[in-house]
C-alpha cells in the first residue's frame, strides 16, 4: 500500500476513526494491526522479518539495560550488541547486496580466467527493509551506550519498529524521540487535524505534480543510448527536482499522517538545493539518514579525531557505506565516493563551516549556484543505470550541441517545479518548515483549494513509485 493509492484513501480514514475512538493499550493494538495490514499489503510473508527484527532487538535491549554498569558482564554486552548489529545488517546482507556481492565476486574471477560455480539467486528485496533495519539498530546502540533506557514492553517497541507513516521510506527514528510518545500517547488536536492535512496535501503535490511530471522526460533520456549534452544536462536537473519533489512528499505525508494520529516524526528535509558545501547539503537532506551516519558509524570510526588525514578517511568511508545503503550498485557506491571527495575537498578548501547559506549576497549566489551544479552531476550518477552509460553521459556533456527540444523541455519542467519553489522560498524567509501555519484562515484555506485542485489538474494520470521504495 502506498500513500498515492486507492487503497490508503480507504485505509487512512478508517484508522483515523479507530484512533479517534479506541483508548489505553486498545489503542496501541489498533495502531500496530494496522501497521501491519499497511506493510503487509506489498507481501504478507515480508512481516516475518519486521516480527524478527522486533524480537531480536527488544530481547537484546532488555539486556543491554538490565546489565548496564556490570564490570563482569561486559564482554557479553558487547556480543549481544555485536548480535544486534550482526543480525540486522544480516537481513540487509542477504536480501538486498547477497546477488550484487555474488556478481561483482564472479565478474572478477572471471576477469582473471577462473571457475566461478556460485549462482546469484533472485530474491525479493522486502520495501522498507534498510530503513527500520537502522532504525531498530539505533535503538541497541543507544541503551548500550547508555543514552536511553530499553522498553519493557514488547508491544510498544513492536509499534515503534512498525508504525506505518514512516515505516517504508523513513524518516528512520530515533527510539529517544518515538518511544516516549508510543508509551505515553495522545489525541491529536482540531488544530493538529488541520496542519497535518495541509502537510498531505503539500506532500501530495510536490510527489504527483512535480515529481511524477519530471519522470517521463528523465526516463526518456536515460532510456536514450546517445542523447546529446542539452539533453542529459536537463535531465539531470529534471531528476535533481524529481527526487527531492518524490522524496521530500513521502516525508511530509508521513508526517502529516503521524501529526493526525497524535504522534510527532522527525522532518527529514530543509531546503536542500540553497546549500553551498557538502556539509550543509547533508544537514539539510535526508536529514534522519545523514544524522544517522553521523552518529552511529562517523563518529564510531573515529570522527574528526585523530588527525587531518584520519578524518578525510573516515569522511571518505563514511560516504561510501551511505551510498551502498542506497541499493546494490556500484553507481550507487561511485555517487557515496562523489560526495566523500566533496565533503573532503570542501573541507581542505574551506567551506564556511557555521555560516549559513546567503541569496542575497554574490559570494553566496555563486557558491549556491557551484555546489547545486555538483549536485546534479551526483545525480547523473547516481541515477545512471550502468558505468558504461555514466561514462556516455559525461562525455556527451563535455560536447554540447545545440538541443531546442532539450531547453524547450527544460521551461516546461521549470513551470512544474516554480510551486515547490515558491514553497520552499517562504520557507526560508520565515525560517519555517511550515510557514503557512502562521497565515490567516481564508489564506489557508485557498492554499488548500489551490494544492488540491493543482493535484487533480495537473497530477500525472498514472501511479509513479516512490523513488526511496527500492532502498
Amino acid at each position: 500500500m502506498t500513500f498515492i493509492s486507492f487503497a490508503f484513501l480507504a485505509f487512512f480514514p478508517a484508522v483515523l476513526l479507530l484512533n479517534a475512538v479506541s483508548s489505553g493499550r486498545a489503542r496501541k493494538w489498533m495502531l500496530l494491526a494496522a501497521s501491519y495490514v499497511f506493510y503487509g499489503w506489498w507481501d504478507w510473508r515480508f512481516l516475518s522479518l519486521i516480527l524478527f527484527s522486533s524480537l531480536v532487538d527488544f530481547a537484546c535491549g532488555r539486556y543491554l539495560d538490565s546489565s548496564r554498569g556490570r564490570v563482569r558482564t561486559e564482554r557479553s554486552r558487547r556480543g549481544v550488541l555485536g548480535l544486534s548489529v550482526a543480525l540486522n545488517l544480516g537481513l540487509l546482507g542477504v536480501f538486498k547486496y547477497f546477488g550484487f556481492f555474488v556478481e561483482s565476486a564472479g565478474a572478477l574471477v572471471g576477469g582473471l580466467g577462473l571457475p566461478w560455480g556460485l549462482e546469484t539467486l533472485e530474491i525479493v528485496l522486502p520495501v522498507g527493509i534498510s530503513f527500520y533495519t537502522f532504525q531498530t539498530m539505533s535503538y541497541t546502540i543507544d541503551v548500550y551506550r547508555g543514552k536511553m533506557r530499553s522498553t519493557s514492553r514488547l508491544d510498544d517497541f513492536m509499534l515503534f519498529v512498525a508504525f506505518f507513516p514512516q515505516l517504508v521510506a523513513g524518516p528512520i527514528e530515533r527510539a529517544s524521540h518515538l518511544l516516549p510518545q508510543i508509551q505515553s500517547p495522545r489525541k491529536a488536536t482540531a488544530a493538529e487535524y488541520s496542519s497535518g492535512l495541509e502537510l498531505i496535501l503539500v506532500g501530495a503535490f510536490f510527489k504527483m505534480v512535480v515529481g511524477d511530471n519530471m519522470a517521463p522526460y528523465v526516463n526518456t533520456v536515460f532510456h536514450t543510448s546517445a542523447p546529446g549534452g542539452a539533453a542529459v544536462a536537463t535531465a539531470s536537473f529534471a531528476f535533481a527536482f524529481q527526487i527531492y519533489a518524490d522524496f521530500a512528499g513521502y516525508s511530509l505525508i508521513a508526517r502529516g499522517a503521524a501529526r493526525m494520529l497524535g504522534f510527532d516524526i522527525a522532518a527529514n528535509f530543509w531546503v536542500p538545493y540553497i546549500s553551498r558545501s557538502p556539509s550543509e547539503f547533508w544537514e539539510r537532506w535526508h536529514i534522519s539518514l545523514s544524522s544517522w551516519l553521523r552518529d552511529y558509524l562517523y563518529i564510531s570510526l573515529g570522527g574528526n579525531r585523530g588527525g587531518r588525514w584520519r578524518t578525510y578517511r573516515n569522511l571518505c568511508l563514511t560516504m561510501l557505506l551511505g551510498g551502498l545503503w542506497h541499493g546494490a550498485s556500484w553507481t550507487f557506491v561511485a555517487w557515496g565516493a562523489f560526495h566523500g571527495l566533496l565533503l573532503v575537498s570542501y573541507r581542505v578548501a574551506g567551506d564556511g563551516r557555521g555560516e549559513p547559506s546567503s541569496l542575497t549576497s554574490i559570494r553566496g549566489v555563486v557558491g549556491v549556484v557551484v555546489f547545486f551544479a555538483l549536485t546534479c552531476f551526483g545525480w547523473l550518477i547516481f541515477r545512471a543505470e550502468s558505468f558504461e552509460q555514466l561514462l556516455v553521459f559525461t562525455h556527451a556533456l563535455t560536447t554540447p550541441r545545440v538541443d531546442e527540444v532539450a531547453w524547450g523541455n527544460t521551461a516546461r519542467l521549470l513551470l512544474f517545479v516554480a510551486p515547490m519553489l515558491v514553497i520552499d522560498f517562504a520557507r526560508v524567509r520565515s525560517g519555517r518548515l511550515e510557514p503557512w501555519t502562521v497565515a490567516p484562515g481564508p489564506v489557508r484555506a485557498l492554499l488548500a483549494a489551490v494544492l488540491f485542485y493543482g493535484i487533480v489538474l495537473f497530477g500525472t494520470p498514472y501511479s509513479v513509485e516512490f523513488i526511496y521504495f527500492q532502498f
